[in-house]
């Protein structure tokens, strides 16, 4: 099989010659590795173009010259499963990206939902939330709502999904378009405290909020669909939990949330494409509802959040779901190879008793605490118990 049609067969509820391979790799951890001899590229870059820094970030270039860039992983280590595109402009004000504070370390910025956000500079990690300006029902509707209604093709790159669908096919690896979801968008427009107080003070917001970005992702989507072309599947990308359980209780999240997942989820299937939803911390509880919803897969079952089992969640929901990931992320910390050769054989080979439809990957994303030759053995361990059967 190509990986296009082994991604394709594991996602449809069919077979494949193998268990496929994907992951996710910190763009300062790509830094790190160009030190241990992973490959890189020299791109000329003008001034005022973006270019690749070690610690993964995009800088404008400042003197014209000669600049290395790491090679895309996928090819590197022949993932099954390549990003094509899909991420377009969610903020209700495009354009904005206001610094409001800034060290040698960090920087505070405002973007065009309200939010101010904390960024480490050099380094990966998830932003600290600082301030939000809407935090009532009447700034929402009367600041940011009217931007998010009707199609703007501005907010989406047309040009480089078109490109990824080709260069993807060309190899041919299964292609995705991904985006974040609603409860992200939620978290990063109200801030935690006002969206979990209104959850419950002002459920009506909150349903009318979700309504307006699902018929947003529609129309946008839709129209991606349409001008770029059909990728072999979409990605969604939304962490319902955090390690000790869900955000909000599962009734909480199936009146309010997976609604718009409903709906999305049933927009893709008339089109024939399979989605995944990756969301971190404990998943447990809301299984049932992600199966309900209509999701092909599951990825990346945090194995340090409560109850993410994947040899259970195999068992309960492998004639629904496939699974993509749920290997220890922390195991290829330890930087001990036969410990590590140890540990992937054990999860391969589990999931295969349990006649898991599974894509093998870490459980999150490879930091750059894991050293290039530990992810390279992890590899070479997991293609010798990758066959199926």
């Amino acid at each position: 099989m190509t990986s296009r049609e082994r991604v394709d067969a594991l996602l449809h509820g069919g077979q494949s010659d193998r268990v496929a391979l994907n992951d996710s790799l910190w763009g300062d951890t790509l830094g790190a590795w160009m030190g241990e001899g992973y490959p890189s590229s020299p791109l000329q870059r003008s001034a005022g173009e973006k270019r690749w820094r070690e610690d993964g970030r995009q800088v404008e270039v400042e003197e014209p010259g000669s600049y290395p860039e790491p090679d895309p992983a996928w090819k590197v280590f022949g993932y099954d499963m390549v990003q094509a595109g899909g991420w377009f402009d969610w903020m209700p004000r495009r354009g904005v990206n206001e610094l409001l504070e800034e060290t040698s370390e960090w920087e505070v910025r405002r973007n065009g939902a309200g939010g101010a956000l904390k960024y480490w500079k050099h380094k990966s990690g998830t932003p600290e939330h600082i301030s939000f300006l809407m935090a009532d029902r009447r700034t929402w509707e009367s600041d940011y709502r009217p931007h998010l209604e009707g199609l703007d093709p501005a907010r989406l790159d047309v040009a480089a999904a078109r490109a990824g669908l080709a260069q993807g096919r060309a190899a041919g690896v299964w292609t995705h378009y991904g985006h974040i979801g609603v409860w992200e968008i939620l978290r990063s427009s109200l801030g935690d405290i006002a969206l979990f107080e209104n959850l419950l003070l002002d459920p009506a917001w909150i349903r009318d909020f979700v309504d307006v970005y699902t018929a947003f992702f529609i129309a946008h989507y839709g129209f991606l669909l349409e001008q770029a072309g059909t990728p072999d599947g979409i990605w969604i990308y939304d962490d319902l939990g955090y390690k000790n359980g869900l955000f909000a209780a599962p009734s909480v999240l199936d009146e309010l949330i997976f609604p718009y997942y409903r709906r999305l989820v049933a927009f893709f299937h008339e089109r024939g494409l399979p989605v995944i939803l990756h969301s971190c911390g404990s998943q447990r509880e809301a299984l049932p509802l992600i199966v309900e919803a209509g999701f092909d897969g599951l990825n990346p079952m945090e194995r340090k959040a409560l109850g993410n089992d994947p040899f259970r969640f195999a068992e309960e929901y492998g004639d629904r779901l496939a699974f993509v990931g749920g290997l220890d992320a922390r195991i290829f910390e330890t930087n001990d190879v036969p410990l590590v050769r140890r540990e992937v054989k054990a999860y391969v080979e589990g999931m295969q008793a349990r006649g898991a439809r599974l894509v093998f990957g870490s459980d999150h994303s490879v930091s750059p605490r894991v050293r290039l030759a530990t992810y390279r053995a992890a590899l070479e361990a997991y293609a010798n118990c990758a066959a199926s059967g």
